[in-house]
């Protein structure tokens, strides 16, 4: 099995929206993928704690799939596709690592 783990940090503002706007929207359209993909066996989406540090990451996915093919299936469904260009707009950083477990 392969875990797929990618964590955003936010610009405070983008497309005219706060941080705050902009990751409670960023939060429903990545929860809108469990459904679309039939590769994604297990999926969870989850934000910063608010108390915790704030140079820590705003959001993370965090993906498992059976194999390689299943995190390429993923990475090349329109909806992700479209949900990372969202993101490309609203991003400051980017960090990524895929796994076997």
């Amino acid at each position: 099995m392969i875990r797929h783990i990618v964590m955003f940090t936010l610009l405070e503002e983008a497309n005219g929206k706060t941080k705050k706007e902009n990751l409670a929207e960023a939060v429903e359209k990545a929860k809108a993928l469990k459904d679309k993909v039939p590769s994604l066996r297990n999926y969870s989406v989850v934000t910063n704690y608010e108390k915790a540090d704030r140079t820590n990451y705003d959001i993370a996915l965090v993906c498992d799939f059976d194999d390689m093919n299943g995190l390429d299936e993923y990475q090349n469904h329109p909806d992700h596709k479209a949900f990372g260009a969202f993101l490309k707009n609203i991003r400051d950083g980017r960090a990524c690592i895929d796994f076997e477990i």
